[in-house]
């Protein structure tokens, strides 16, 4: 489609693939290590669970058949057990691996990030090697701005860009809430950014990018979370 043409067959697709490769020269793709691949295989386990379980509860609070009700309690049931059992699955899988135990207990080291959201950051990153820098790493999380504007008319407010790793804006969207009422570098960004007139969405927006920052220092650095040094990240 990017060559308009109207052919599709393994030769012109390979073709085109060979000349997307020499004009832009992309870094070549390596697969995650296998405690990887699990790790990011629990963390999407869990996350179903969690739908299923509000599904569920949703379900049982407009349900008015008793039998209806009488199932939906014990599956319940059945899927908070199956949540704490992954729960515990993943705390061992990270313990049994020391890489991952360490850079976890780093990330939980920042006020706001907790055990679950520092797994969900290891699973989707994969390696922090894998980026030069913090703010790559908030574009593969879709947390950088994007500009809206055209000639002299068109100047809309710069808004999150979104195009990057949906599970992890997810999995930052809290914790970097919670990080703006206990964390003093997201607190003072808080505070600055609301003087100034910002929104409170726009903010947090700012402080997931932030904390995204201070994720890429302590696993960089290979240093629990420093107030002092944090304060100095953009």
């Amino acid at each position: 489609m990017s060559e308009m043409t109207r052919t599709k067959t393994d030769k012109v697709d390979a073709g085109l693939i060979a000349r997307f490769c020499m004009a832009l020269k992309p870094k070549p793709w390596h697969p995650p290590a296998e405690h990887i691949e699990r790790l990011q295989a629990l963390m999407r386990r869990l996350e179903a669970l969690g739908q299923m379980l509000q599904q569920e509860k949703n379900r049982l609070d407009v349900s008015t058949c008793q039998s209806v009700k009488e199932s939906l309690d014990a599956h319940i049931v059945f899927l908070q057990a199956d949540l704490a059992t992954t729960r515990q699955t993943i705390h061992e899988h990270i313990n049994q691996h020391p890489e991952l135990k360490r850079q976890r207990d780093l990330l939980v080291s920042i006020p706001g990030i907790a055990e679950q959201t520092a797994a969900a950051i290891l699973s989707e990153i994969g390696s922090i090697d894998a980026f030069e820098s913090a703010r790559q790493l908030a574009a593969f999380c879709g947390l950088t701005p994007r500009e809206h504007a055209s000639g002299t008319s068109v100047r809309g407010r710069p808004r999150l860009s979104r195009v990057g790793n949906s599970r992890l804006r997810k999995a930052l969207f809290l914790p970097a809430v919670s990080a703006c009422h206990y964390n003093p570098v997201l607190q003072a960004l808080w505070k600055r950014l609301l003087e100034r007139g910002k929104s409170k969405m726009s903010v947090v927006g700012a402080a997931m990018r932030k904390l995204v920052h201070l994720v890429f220092g302590v696993l960089i650095r290979q240093m629990p979370f420093d107030a002092e040094y944090g304060k100095t990240i953009a």
